[in-house]
């Protein structure tokens, strides 16, 4: 009987895809959109998947990582074993990870405002736009804080969902669109004139934010069946699918609305433009897409984020009460995460939320492929395709960086402080902790 109970909590390969693809399709690519298109236009489609591509070179590490050490904590847990005589390390990895969350939270909450008023006169109200983003991260907090069990079946109900509305709709625009295949490769080869590769280069890398949450797969470890096959088949497979749906989400949006609409109406360009071409089901279609997208990622990564956060505190790496919990709940982690995302919200934008998470991503993927590197013979990895993600990640962030120093160099260096701010953290916590021995 209890051999029987264990069977059927593991989970197969279908439900590992299911939990990397909710967490990869969660608003990112709806504010990639806009963005995208505004530097680099009909070429769009070729940055996402050649941010796919990248994100595939970081799975590696985590796919060989995730094998090799058994251990549900991924990145954190990861890095601390390989350079175990680190603190200081450990504590930049946990401090790192964490804050990347917390980015995420803060992009997918202003997506779903963004899209909640979209079709509101309140669209354009900036205040009003934030002040929804911190109130639907308080409310999946609350949420996450007295669902102990959480809310599973639902999450599924809502990531199966969302990406059938956003399919179904981004076909439909294909097909309505005043564009066609002929004039749309034109465009494209206009365009590919215009533009430099390195112009290509940063919007793939800022897509990067897009792909996070394949690595959720791994925090599964426990309950799936066969992860040395699993493991690499669920990241991979739903890395393509994420690629293949953003592909064709993009489309959808230049075949069929203005580049002005899109770049004007950023973050809720796919809306604006399936309102005109179907009316008002169109755009309700795609903001019931958008917000069960959303929805799915905020209380997901809320839920595992905090839970992070408790281990990493529990470790010395952060402050101690945010370890403290009630039964198995980290209360204080999720109280801790809503209230620095709402920061984040209240005083940064769009593009510094997005920036600022690919970074942080690009940067703790990085570390992960360096980390693996490092072990490659135990972990018995290729050295050609770990250099390769070195090198590709480590190009995408001083892509972002090269892109805000020559365009919003105050943006930047808001982002270059909060780095150092988090490093001295890190480092504080670490030189406070260096007694406690590594795992």
């Amino acid at each position: 009987m209890s051999i029987h109970r264990k069977r059927n909590k593991s989970l197969g390969l279908p439900e590992l895809i299911a939990i990397a693809l909710g967490g990869m399709v969660g608003g990112g690519i709806f504010t990639v959109l806009g963005i995208s298109v505004s530097m680099i236009g009909t070429l769009t489609p070729i940055a996402i998947i050649i941010g796919g591509i990248i994100s595939s070179l970081a799975a590696y590490s985590y796919v060989k990582l995730g094998l090799y050490y058994r251990d549900e904590g991924a990145t954190y847990s990861f890095f601390k074993r390989t350079y175990p005589k680190s603190h200081f390390s450990a504590s930049a990895i946990g401090w790192f990870i964490t804050f990347g969350f917390i980015s995420t939270i803060a992009l997918y909450a202003y997506t779903f405002s963004s899209y909640a008023i979209s079709s509101t006169d309140f669209a354009d109200n900036i205040w009003i736009r934030k002040s929804i983003a911190v109130g639907v991260i308080g409310i999946f907090a609350l949420i996450n804080i007295w669902s102990v069990n959480g809310m599973g079946k639902i999450e599924d109900l809502m990531v199966y969902t969302k990406l059938l509305i956003l399919t179904i709709i981004s076909i439909v625009l294909m097909n309505h669109g005043t564009a066609n295949f002929e004039t749309f490769i034109n465009n494209m080869i206009l365009d590919a004139e215009d533009l430099s590769v390195v112009s290509i280069l940063i919007v793939a890398s800022l897509t990067f934010v897009a792909y996070e949450g394949f690595q959720l797969v791994i925090h599964a470890m426990d309950e799936m069946k066969n992860p040395e096959k699993n493991i690499p088949r669920a990241i991979y497979s739903a890395i393509f699918l994420a690629i293949l749906i953003y592909v064709v989400i993009a489309l959808g949006a230049l075949f069929a609305i203005p580049a002005e609409d899109i770049i004007k109406n950023k973050e809720y360009a796919l809306a604006a433009g399936a309102g005109n071409i179907l009316g008002n089901i169109g755009t309700n279609l795609v903001i019931l897409g958008a917000i069960l997208a959303t929805s799915s990622a905020i209380s997901g990564t809320i839920f595992g984020a905090s839970r992070l956060m408790s281990v990493i505190a529990k470790d010395g790496y952060l402050p101690n009460r945010l370890s403290i919990r009630k039964g198995r709940n980290p209360q204080n982690s999720i109280i801790g995460i809503a209230v620095m995302s709402s920061i984040l919200i209240l005083i940064g934008g769009l593009e510094l939320i997005l920036e600022f998470g690919s970074i942080t991503f690009l940067l703790v993927s990085l570390l992960m492929s360096v980390a693996n590197y490092k072990i490659r013979d135990k972990t018995n990895s290729s050295t050609l395709v770990t250099i390769l993600s070195i090198l590709g990640l480590g190009s995408g962030g001083i892509l972002i960086l090269y892109y805000e120093f020559t365009t919003k160099w105050e943006q930047m260096l808001f982002i270059i402080i909060l780095y150092i701010i988090l490093t001295l953290g890190a480092w504080k916590y670490s030189k406070k902790n260096c007694n406690i021995p590594q795992n």
